[in-house]
């Protein structure tokens, strides 16, 4: 949901494919893959264009991998995570998109102080840890594989570079440096893909201002 707030991961790819295609958010602040699953055929199907759809990304795992004693409400369990992923896989299948058109998305890792402060400012103990976050980033991959699918570890990838706090802008959530890091991740698997499609309408200084309807009907 917070993809399309300025220098958000979401808006930086609308801004790049400006008059080639539509960038839709349908992310949802919270959720997890139980209820996601059940929400997708609400979201995608036929009827609203799947067959002009040219990628999906799927990106759950942080809220699903909270502790179960500690966050109940968000908590999916683990094989669960995987099933759910799978099934909404399925679905997008189903409706005509196929496998390498979906980009999985592992959740970002956890930097456990920063996200402790959060918890204990609300009352709450810290209700995530990073090596489960990992646990779910792993399935996540493997779901990607088992289903042929593209898939961006981002648990991983951030990792790679010590101070993977500053991609965190309270330990959980992305951070601009995080979503300019996420958009530059996504768009090498999806220039590929995106680049070749043509602009929407011709560029102004190509309309014959003279005979406007031969340029633009």
């Amino acid at each position: 949901q917070f993809s399309f707030q300025e220098n958000g991961w979401g808006a930086s790819l609308a801004e790049r494919l400006v008059r080639k295609c539509d960038v839709v958010n349908r992310g949802l602040s919270g959720y997890n893959t139980r209820w996601a699953k059940l929400i997708l055929p609400r979201l995608i199907s036929k009827s609203t264009g799947a067959e002009s759809t040219v990628a999906v990304t799927i990106f759950f795992g942080a809220n699903d991998s909270a502790l179960k004693d500690l966050n109940p409400k968000q908590h999916v369990p683990l094989e669960e995570y995987a099933a759910n992923l799978k099934s909404m896989i399925q679905y997008l299948k189903s409706v005509d998109i196929t496998e390498d058109r979906i980009i999985l998305i592992t959740p970002p890792p956890l930097q456990e102080l920063a996200w402790e402060k959060e918890c204990l400012a609300k009352g709450d103990k810290l209700n995530r840890r990073n090596a489960t976050t990992g646990e779910y980033a792993q399935a996540c991959v493997q779901v990607a594989r088992d289903c042929g699918t593209d898939v961006l570890d981002l648990w991983t990838l951030m990792q790679k570079n010590q101070d993977f706090a500053s991609y965190l802008s309270d330990g959980l959530h992305l951070s601009t440096k995080g979503n300019s890091f996420l958009a530059a991740q996504l768009w090498s698997r999806l220039e590929k893909k995106l680049s070749a499609l043509p602009s929407l309408l011709p560029y102004w200084r190509d309309v014959d201002h003279t005979n406007p309807e031969a340029s633009l009907l």
